[in-house]
């Protein structure tokens, strides 16, 4: 406790410039020799904060302190400047100004390590567009609706509790309380469409960590799949699959947990002729079914 109490009294003599400790006692709901304590801890530690006496006087800062110097460590800035970039990154600059003072703020320099540019090859920024609008709702806790195209081919309209924006495998989702199924889902963001903040608010938040088996459900609808790629298709493999193994050709073989569902024929019948579901043989021969079904259309 007295350690992040320090830490607010540097915040607040920075912002507020000059303060009484009577004031400072109050604010943090202990008496004015602990104040004074902690004032003398500060200044044994670096800060240079001084109290000054009379119409006027209280605890202040030299003003050209810069809070790395005495609290922060080289690496502990260095990781607060890059996740303020990060999020700078995926907000289409719009802290660019508070990245710029807090980087003076912290002593360091404004490095520029990361990018992130959401729209597509064509220069489409409608994801980018969709991640303002839900980080705002989530942020304000907005109800927000939209149309969602789920894996069936339906269009359905949605009104949920925003939660969680997160990134899994290659793709954005949004993580939600949807009102009309009375639970948690995933949306992927770039099936959603119109999407409408709401002035109704909420109060429910999401867990710390959503992808644990526990808190997404997925362990009992995983199926294991063994596929053989033809190493022409290299590039997909090092894309989306961390575990592989060659045979003797030099093909690729790949072992792998997948969610069952309709939309995983889709993503295998994606590979073309370049892909062969060696188990289980039930996969096999529903893809194979599908095949036939797209053949007779030519």
């Amino acid at each position: 406790m007295k350690g992040n109490r320090l830490f607010e009294i540097i915040y607040i003599l920075l912002d507020k410039k000059n303060v009484k400790a009577k004031d400072l006692a109050e604010h943090f709901e202990v008496s004015q020799r602990t104040i004074y304590r902690d004032i003398e801890a500060l200044s044994e530690a670096g800060v240079p904060v001084y109290m000054t006496k009379g119409k006027g006087g209280g605890i202040s800062l030299l003003a050209d302190f810069i809070l790395n110097k005495a609290v922060l460590s080289q690496e502990e800035k260095k990781e607060i400047l890059a996740a303020m970039q990060g999020l700078n990154a995926v907000n289409e600059n719009e802290f660019n100004g508070a990245l710029s003072k807090l980087s003076s703020f912290l002593g360091g320099n404004n490095e520029n390590w990361i990018e992130v540019d959401f729209s597509n090859w064509d220069r489409n920024n409608e994801l980018g567009d969709k991640f303002t609008d839900i980080k705002s709702s989530i942020i304000n806790k907005n109800l927000i609706s939209f149309e969602y195209f789920n894996s069936g081919g339906e269009v359905l309209e949605r009104i949920v509790e925003p939660l969680k924006l997160v990134f899994k495998s290659q793709g954005w989702y949004l993580y939600a309380y949807c009102k009309k199924r009375e639970d948690n889902r995933f949306f992927k963001l770039t099936r959603m469409k119109n999407i409408k903040i709401i002035s109704e608010k909420f109060t429910r938040t999401a867990p710390n960590k959503l992808f644990l088996e526990e808190d997404i459900g997925y362990s009992n609808k995983l199926i294991h799949l063994k596929l053989r790629v033809n190493k022409k298709l290299g590039f997909r493999i090092y894309d989306e699959f961390q575990k592989y193994s060659l045979d003797d050709n030099g093909d690729f073989i790949v072992d792998l947990d997948f969610q069952l569902g309709d939309w995983l024929y889709g993503y295998l019948m994606s590979f073309g002729e370049n892909i062969e579901v060696l188990e289980p043989l039930y996969i096999r021969e529903e893809i194979k079914k599908r095949l036939l079904c797209a053949l007779s259309k030519y």
